[in-house]
């Protein structure tokens, strides 16, 4: 029997075959294992276009992408990362372009819905 492929299984696998020094997985399967998104950040990202950093994960990660059903991944440089942060930390998310609007709301809830 195949060993069951998990979040942290992932995890450690990213980190170690990839030199990542931020790597966030998500099972969207529901915990059967199945389906898998991801964040990795990594120093070997860098002068790399999005194809190549997606082959070099496909790549560290083959046997256990050939188990599971579904992959998902996005790949930074640490530089990057950081920047994305950086917008997200500003006051209001950054420049509000992303915030949902608030018509039709008090406070930023729905009118006349309790919660």
């Amino acid at each position: 029997m195949a060993a069951t492929i998990t979040e942290d299984s992932l995890k450690t696998a990213l980190t170690e075959r990839l030199g990542a020094i931020h790597v966030e997985v998500t099972d969207m399967s529901g915990g059967c294992g199945q389906s898998f998104t991801s964040l990795i950040v990594s120093p070997q990202f860098a002068g790399q276009n999005s194809l190549k950093r997606h082959r070099a994960v496909n790549a560290a990660l083959r046997a256990e992408i050939a188990a599971i059903h579904a992959w998902s991944a996005r790949c930074q440089t640490p530089e990057e990362w950081e920047r994305e942060k950086a917008k997200t930390r500003a006051p209001g998310g950054g420049d509000g372009a992303d915030a949902p609007p608030l018509d039709g709301t008090r406070e930023g809830r729905v009118e006349g819905v309790s919660a």
